[in-house]
């Protein structure tokens, strides 16, 4: 094993240890929690009862344990296991042992079910260069060992033939290695999938700055220089989260990428812990600029920077100064411009700058103040800003106060906090712009990719002391993740037991975290923690104790919220997360939530002269600080108009989130879960507890927990008939089963419990360990078995050993005797005189030959030049039909590009369906909702109107009271007048005695004293009458303010009336208009799946017409090919009859001249005459007999071209109306689109109206309330006044005797008269204002009458609207019927197309007649064959049981069937046997050629061989009869392709000359077979993809039908018309796919069929070389008696000249 392999494979011989094997037989292992280890190894001793005994494997201790605490432990073959799930005990002891060895064996990747975890090595590993690329590049996974390279290719491929998106999840701590696992994603990608791209587009200038891989990988170094930093856990820790989206067309080439980036920790830009830097670029510029560019930077030392809290930390084994080389190369491959570079630089700097600037407290206030603005100089020098008008924003910004804006001096604490917001805000907006930039410059092609591949890293859970906000984001984000993973994983895993048959009840493991997620997320009722945190910033007071007293009222019965305990002050809430329990502090959250910034400084960096500083804030008209947040809570106007501006931190995370999760869910995940050893970054050292504790959080102990709920082992049927028929040698009966009959029987033999296994229609499923017990079997069994079969292999290797000594032993014999016999025969005088004879023979021919071959070369070269001239002609030809194979095939590239786009189309408009039918469903439930609260709004408003019909009832009480007052007070006034009259004369009597005052002094005395107790009275009733008049201008405001609130209160009535009849209004409408789409929706709906079934229908017909096609073109362009071989073997046959001719005229001559003499040399001249002339009268006749036979191939041939162009053509046409109706079908749905999103805004609006009608009423309640309790206090104030006024009523008449000496008196009680009056005519003045109050409601309503008619109104030209939108849908049918035109007169270009290449087939047909002469010498050839019927006999038998295999093998196809990975293994290699069998064919048909040679030169010898010809003439005849029967037995389409087939093979065996290129046309034909195949997959692959899809909509609408049922009755008829729809659409596609499967069957019975007539092709050949062979030895045997012949007269005219 290589250095490289001991990191990615595991030894085996190590782990099959037998001792090991042996000792976990014989004890009971189990683990036992332990405190330093995690868990310990031992051995079960005792039980009892809920105790056990375990003894310790490591220190032999023996302890007491709980029988629940302690754990089972695997068997050791599964000792460092590639995927825990095998593991037949899953509990967290094996997790963590598996994990443990793996870690320290170098193992660092291990599978884990469906995702992989990988524990951070700390060191470099060598298992990440190009050639591990290339190892795992098209593998699947099993075939390799764990690695991120296998997710990464498995999520690829996925990608690529499944055309689904796909992601990758990257999770886990600090430190735990996502960022370098995101990276080695990227690097693989960028390597498999760019490779023929580069090449591909040198030509083009897509990208301007460098190739689109290199910018990808460059990517990352500016992310991490601007992003990452150093922790105390890692070196190189990312602060923030990003999603890498990088895009692939439709042939899986790189195209562009997007990076989105979350949760930027903005805040280490201005402090940093112990020992932790800030952020990695900050430490690069400080390094690594020059001096020219550190000056015009205003650069410093790391000590004079404040926000540069620990100074200059070191990370070991790195240089700043390197890193900033790297990252400046890394921006200038990006396509950073030096202005963009320097930009950059220069606000680093500033934001350094901002932490120098210090401020003061002044002496005499709290008002802060600059001592040295030279930080400040330097910033805005940076920054290009006013220095003045900088230091003035900070310290005294202007604020607006109502309309006006005011000058507000800042304390020295709020400058500080503004400067570290500003330098916060402005690094964060840097960064985001840099990802801009970024996504820029990966994003240059014109063209959208067909789908992407996700790469999200993305921090994982996070449990500390005390966590802030920070950490409620990140767990919100890993809980959400986490239910993805859950639905993933175990919905997968239940759907594919739903497929298979097996019982199971369905669980949805999502919901599990539902409660948790929606305790953060949850908006209302009660809203979530997310949402009383937003709630919180709105108000002015708010605190963060505020916040949390808030959200332990809301939430403190939540299961998943626990309050803090009492003795326990540091955390204020918990929450109970999946991966724990969770500890918050909310300090400064509101802060944290709102992020304020100081808007004047904003407006000044907008203003700036640095046109990068203020691209950077050009939208600061988006920014919303504190100061407008506390001008939206003191202003009602500017809260309505500038609500929308401010969005919090958590709002905006929340939307981000969910559109990440949203574009997840639309992907196929793979997860990555990462983790880490330990905290000392130590490489080799695992820390168990620290290891348990992020597996719980990573989720792998809950999938772990789950997956023992069901049936985690499963094995397909024939693998484990395979594998485990050994152990039940004698269940299954022989002959032919069924996979899923012989598993039941297998496991009936193997008496297993019912619990432990189910069995589904393709494979067997078993709980966990079960498989692990059939291990330990099915080893035993092998065992024994292989010691007899080592016992039986050493004898048969005794025996073959002694047969060999044995044959050699023979072999010396025979060359023994050889060696004697020719140890005689070399002194034979003969064979000496022969041996020097024989060479002198050919001196007296050698001229003549040379003649002969001079008038043969000569002749050849004429040849020669003639068919170079011919070869010429045809090249050019060649050329002329390759170029219109190339037009053919751009068209054909085209019309592909489109059904790619029309695909793409069609994937988005489903998409988009999905989300319409998502805010359908919603709006739905808002409908429900706003009819409840009509209902409830209805009622109150019964109970207002109960309300007012008792005030009503109350004022008519007061109007009876008033007039009875009115009464009274004309009694009064009565006596009023008569006291002024008695008044009158008093005073006369006064004058008459004021004569007499002298007189009556004395009486003046009297009422002195008297007069002083009137004076006291008259005080009291002074006091009482200001007290009166102090009531009574309290209750007239009182009674104005009631008065106002009543109007408001009507008015608002009468508003709310229309309103809640407008809002019913609207809800019927919508509620007939949501009827009436959801009708055309499931009518649309339809007919695009019929559509979309013709399309595929059509699509299929049309693949089988180009298939067709694509093979008469290439058996057009071979046959072209084999008529110019054929016309060279033609030239050749006739030279070669020539000089037959011309041998015999010399043969016949010479005979003549030598056997003149005898009479039996006469007759044999005579007979070898006849013998040429039969011969020849045989040639005209086969060459007769194979001209009929062409005519009638090329008949047949033109009239499949000709049935295939008619299918073709109504392929094209039903296309084209296809098209037509799908283009309408997209039209009608963008305009229903349309419609739905203008009543979703109609409805929107409407609930907007209905909120604000809502707050009006429940206003009105409370004024309502207020004016009630008013009126009771008014009352019983009258009645009061009432009692006191008779009081004064009494008071006055006791005075009345007295009012001589109380005249003053008696005016005073004339104003408080006075005063009742007024009050009495205040009250009916109030009378007066409710009448009239009555007349404005009256109005109102008549208005709000006015108002329905308007939405009347406004509602027909709605429908008038819609009467003109359907309209334009029939003016966009008849554009698409013009645009059909243009596709018809391309349809006619196509057909010219065709024409001329039936031409060509008719040249082609009338070349093959030239075939029939050479056809017949080779059949003459072939009558060479001695044994031919036996061999044909041996072919029939061939035939027959390959036929018995070829019905076998389609019962096997049958039975997998549903295993579709196998159809792509065995057609590779049927083509890999395919391509083999034709090299080898070419190699026979090579020596078949030299063969013919040598059989051309034995008949220029030998005439005497012309008698056997005739006799297997003969033979021959009977031999084709024979073959002829054979033949009638086939198919008609079997005896086309043998005949076209033989024919080519024996057109080969003769044409050596130009073998070679057709060769070459060959492996073309070949490489273009593969390539049809390849597009016929993807073509499957396709209407695979459709497929699914369809019956994902189907399901979707028929969960919507159900929904539909539930929730109104309308809709019944809807939902039958759309499930009989269903049904014809399942039965269409199930049709689809049996004819499918019978094409499928019938190509690999043509396959088979073509494999078998090779092998007979072969037998044949090797038959005719065993001919071939004894011919030579006839041959020799001929020249031998020849030469004993020539001997013979040598010796006879020796003996006659003797």
């Amino acid at each position: 094993m290589s250095d490289v392999d001991k990191f990615l494979y595991v030894d085996r011989n190590l782990v099959n240890n037998p001792l090991a094997q042996a000792d976990w037989a014989t004890k009971k292992l189990v683990w036992v929690p332990s405190e330093r280890l995690g868990f310990e190894a031992g051995s079960l001793k005792e039980e009892h009862g809920d105790e056990v005994v375990v003894e310790l494997a490591d220190s032999g201790k023996k302890i007491r344990v709980n029988k629940d605490d302690i754990q089972k432990m695997n068997p050791p073959k599964f000792s460092k296991v590639e995927d825990m799930a095998e593991l037949t005990c899953l509990n967290e002891a094996s997790v963590l042992h598996n994990l443990k060895e793996r870690y320290y064996s170098g193992l660092i990747y291990t599978y884990s079910g469906l995702f992989c975890v990988v524990i951070n090595p700390y060191k470099n590993l060598p298992i990440y260069s190009e050639e591990i690329v290339d190892m795992y590049k098209g593998k699947k996974r099993h075939e390799m060992p764990p690695h991120i390279y296998a997710i990464t290719d498995t999520a690829y491929r996925s990608m690529m033939q499944d055309r689904e998106d796909q992601s990758i999840l990257c999770t886990g701590e600090s430190g735990a290695g996502k960022t370098e696992n995101t990276k080695k994603v990227i690097q693989y990608l960028a390597h498999v999938a760019s490779s023929h791209k580069t090449k591909k587009d040198q030509s083009s200038s897509v990208l301007s700055h460098g190739e689109l891989e290199k910018q990808l990988l460059q990517a990352n170094p500016i992310l991490e220089a601007f992003g990452n930093a150093k922790t105390v856990k890692n070196d190189n820790s990312s602060r923030f989260g990003k999603f890498i989206r990088i895009n692939f067309d439709v042939n899986g080439y790189i195209v562009g990428a997007n990076i989105e980036t979350y949760l930027l920790e903005k805040s280490r830009a201005i402090r940093q812990a112990k020992e932790e830097r800030t952020f990695h670029m900050f430490y690069y510029m400080l390094t690594g600029v020059g001096d020219k560019l550190r000056s015009e930077l205003c650069l410093e030392g790391y000590n004079k920077y404040r926000f540069l809290s620990n100074g200059n930390v070191t990370i070991p084994g790195q240089q700043d100064r390197d890193m900033y080389v790297e990252t400046v190369e890394a921006m200038r491959i990006m396509g950073f411009s030096e202005e963009e570079h320097v930009g950059l630089l220069r606000v680093i700097s500033s934001v350094l700058q901002l932490g120098n600037m210090s401020f003061k407290k002044e002496r005499h206030s709290d008002q802060a103040s600059m001592p040295d603005d030279t930080a400040a100089q330097k910033v805005c020098h940076l920054m290009g800003m006013n220095v003045t008008d900088f230091t003035r924003a900070i310290l005294s910004p202007r604020i607006k106060v109502g309309r006006d804006y005011v000058q507000k001096a800042q304390t020295q604490e709020q400058a500080e906090f503004a400067v570290e917001a500003l330098a916060k805000a402005t690094y964060e907006r840097m960064f985001r712009w840099l990802v801009m930039r970024i996504n820029k410059a990966l994003d240059k092609t014109k063209r959208q990719g067909a789908s992407f591949i996700g790469i999200l890293d993305i921090a994982g859970f996070e449990i500390f002391e005390l966590n802030s906000f920070e950490q409620l984001c990140i767990n919100y984000t890993n809980e959400k993740l986490q239910q993805l993973f859950n639905h993933t994983m175990f919905i997968l895993e239940q759907e594919e037991y739903q497929r298979e048959g097996i019982e199971w009840s369905f669980i949805d493991f999502g919901l599990d975290l539902q409660p948790c997620i929606d305790l953060i997320e949850k908006p209302a009722s009660p809203p979530g923690i997310l949402a009383l945190l937003d709630e919180e910033c709105w108000f002015p007071k708010a605190t963060d104790k505020s916040f949390v007293e808030k959200v332990l009222q809301e939430q403190g019965t939540h299961p998943k919220f626990h309050k803090p305990k009492k003795l326990k002050d540091e955390a204020d809430f918990c929450i109970i997360h999946y991966a724990g329990k969770v500890d918050y502090k909310a300090d400064e959250w509101l802060m944290k939530n709102m992020d304020p910034l100081n808007d004047n400084v904003a407006t000044l960096l907008n203003q700036s002269t640095d046109r990068f500083v203020s691209e950077l804030w050009k939208d600061v008209d988006r920014i919303v600080g504190l100061d407008k947040v506390a001008g939206m809570s003191e202003l009602p106007g500017a809260f309505k108009t500038r609500k929308g501006m401010f969005r919090t931190v958590g709002q905006l995370y929340k939307e981000q989130l969910s559109k990440l999760m949203a574009t997840l869910r639309n992907t196929n995940p793979n997860f990555v879960r990462c983790i880490i050893p330990n905290h000392e970054k130590k490489a080799g050292k695992l820390d168990p507890h620290l290891v348990l504790d992020q597996l719980r959080c990573n989720g792998v102990l809950e999938g772990i927990r789950i997956c023992r709920q069901g049936f985690p082992n499963r094995i397909v049927f024939q693998e484990f008939r395979q594998r485990y028929e050994i152990l039940t040698p004698n269940s299954i009966p022989k002959g032919f089963m069924d996979g899923k009959q012989a598993c039941m029987l297998m496991i009936r033999a193997l008496e297993l419990d019912p619990n432990l296994y189910r069995i589904g229609q393709s494979k067997v499923f078993f709980r966990a360990g079960v498989l692990a017990h059939l291990e330990e079997e099915r080893d035993m069994k092998i065992t024994d078995v292989i010691i007899n079969f080592q016992a039986w292999c050493r004898g048969y290797v005794a025996r073959k050993a002694f047969a060999k000594r044995q044959q050699q032993l023979t072999a010396m014999r025979v060359i023994q005797r050889n060696c004697a016999a020719y140890l005689k025969l070399r002194n034979w005088q003969w064979w000496r005189l022969f041996t020097k004879v024989k060479p002198l023979l050919q001196v007296s021919r050698q001229e003549e030959e040379m003649q002969a071959k001079e008038e043969e070369l000569s002749k050849v070269r004429e040849k020669q030049q003639v068919a170079e001239q011919q070869l010429v002609e045809m090249e050019v030809k060649q050329q002329q039909l390759n170029a219109e194979k190339m037009a053919l095939q751009e068209q054909l590239q085209a019309e592909m590009d489109l059904c790619a786009e029309a695909d793409e189309m069609r994937n988005r408009l489903v998409a988009k369906k999905q989300e319409l039918e998502e805010i359908l469903h919603d709006l739905e439930a808002r409908v429900e909702e706003e009819e409840e609260r009509a209902n409830h709004l209805q009622a109150e408003k019964k109970k207002m109107q109960q309300n007012i019909a008792d005030l009503e009832q109350q004022l008519d009480e007061e109007e009876a009271a008033r007039q009875k007052l009115q009464l009274e007070k004309v009694t009064m006034e009565a006596k009023l007048k008569k006291t002024e009259e008695e008044v009158m004369v008093l005073d006369d009597q006064n004058n008459k005695l004021s004569k007499e005052k002298k007189l009556m002094e004395e009486r003046i005395a009297e009422f002195t004293t008297n007069l002083a107790e009137e004076e006291e009275k008259s005080k009291s009733l002074q006091k009482l009458k200001n007290k009166h008049e102090a009531m009574i201008t309290d209750l007239e405001d009182r009674l104005r303010r009631e008065e106002k609130q009543r109007q408001e209160l009507e008015k608002n009535r009468r508003k709310l009336e229309g309103d809640s009849t407008e809002l019913h209004d609207q809800i019927a409408e919508l509620q007939a208009q949501i009827a009436e789409l959801k009708a055309q929706l499931a009518k649309k709906e339809e007919e695009l799946q019929e559509a979309l079934a013709r399309i595929e229908e059509e699509a299929a017909q049309k693949n089988l017409a180009q298939k067709k096609i694509r093979e008469l073109e290439s058996q057009l362009s071979e046959l072209q090919e084999d008529l110019e071989l054929e016309r060279a073997a033609r030239t050749k046959a006739e030279k070669h009859r020539r000089d037959l001719g011309e041998e015999l005229e010399a043969l016949k001559t010479e005979l003549e001249d030598t056997l003149d003499s005898t009479a039996a040399q006469q007759e044999l001249r005579t007979k070898r005459e006849t013998e040429v002339a039969q011969l020849k009268k045989a040639l005209e006749e086969d060459a007769k007999v194979h001209e009929q036979v062409m005519a009638e191939i090329r008949q047949k041939h033109s009239q499949a071209f000709d049935e295939l162009n008619e299918q073709l053509e109504q392929v094209k046409r039903n296309k084209v109306s296809v098209e037509k109706s799908k283009q309408a079908l997209e039209s009608e749905r963008n305009e229903l689109q349309i419609e739905l999103q203008t009543l979703m805004q109609g409805k929107g609006e409407s609930e907007h109206r209905r909120k604000k009608a809502e707050a009006q009423l429940q206003e009105l309640q409370v004024k309502h309330t207020e004016s009630e309790r008013q009126r009771i206090e008014l009352a019983e104030r009258l009645t009061k006044m009432q009692a006191e006024l008779d009081n004064v009523n009494t008071l006055l008449s006791d005075a009345e005797g007295k009012s001589i000496k109380a005249s003053k008196d008696c005016s005073t009680v004339e104003s408080q008269l006075q005063d009742v009056q007024e009050v009495l005519q205040e009250e009916t003045r109030q009378k007066l204002a409710l009448n009239t109050r009555l007349r404005q409601l009256e109005d109102e309503q008549h208005s709000l009458r006015e108002q329905l008619e308007e939405e009347e109104e406004a509602k027909r030209n709605l429908e008038k609207q819609i009467g003109t939108m359907q309209a334009q849908l029939v003016d966009m049918k008849k554009k698409m019927e013009q645009e059909s035109g243009s596709l018809e007169c391309a349809e006619e270009s196509r057909k010219r197309v065709q024409r001329d290449l039936e031409a060509v087939s008719q040249r082609l047909d009338e070349r093959n007649a030239a075939f029939d002469k050479l056809d017949k010498t080779k059949t003459r050839l072939q009558q060479e064959l001695d044994d031919m019927l036996v061999d044909q006999d041996h072919l029939r038998q061939i035939v027959s049981n390959l036929e018995k295999k070829q019905k076998k093998f389609d019962q096997m196809l049958a039975e997998e069937k549903s295993i579709s990975a196998r159809y792509a293994e065995e057609r590779d290699r049927a083509e890999a046997e395919a391509r083999e069998k034709e090299t080898r064919m070419l190699a026979l048909a090579r020596e078949l050629e030299t063969l013919t040679d040598m059989k051309e030169e034995l008949d220029r010898t030998n005439k005497l061989l012309r008698a056997e010809m005739e006799d297997l003439v003969s033979s021959k005849d009977d031999v084709g009869k024979s073959v002829h029967d054979l033949e009638k037995s086939k198919r008609a389409m079997e005896q086309q392709l043998e005949e076209m087939k033989t024919q080519l093979e024996e057109l080969e065996d003769e044409l050596q000359a130009t073998e070679d290129a057709k060769l070459r046309l060959e492996v073309n034909m070949q490489a273009m077979k593969a390539q049809y195949e390849r597009d016929l997959q993807g073509r499957d692959e396709l209407g695979e993809e459709k497929k699914r899809q369809l019956l994902k909509q189907v399901r979707e609408m028929e969960m919507e039908l159900e929904d539909e049922r539930k929730q109104r009755t309308l809709a019944m008829a809807a939902r039958k018309k759309m499930e009989l729809d269903l049904k014809e659409l399942e039965a269409a596609i199930d049709q689809a796919n049996k004819n499918r499967d019978e094409a499928l069957k019938q190509l690999k019975k043509v396959q088979a069929q073509m494999k078998d007539l090779l092998r007979e092709l072969e037998d044949t050949r090797l038959s005719r070389e065993e001919i071939l062979a004894q011919s030579k030895e006839n041959e020799k045997k001929v020249k031998s008696m020849e030469a004993e012949m020539i001997q013979m007269q040598e010796v006879q005219c020796v003996c006659v000249a003797v």
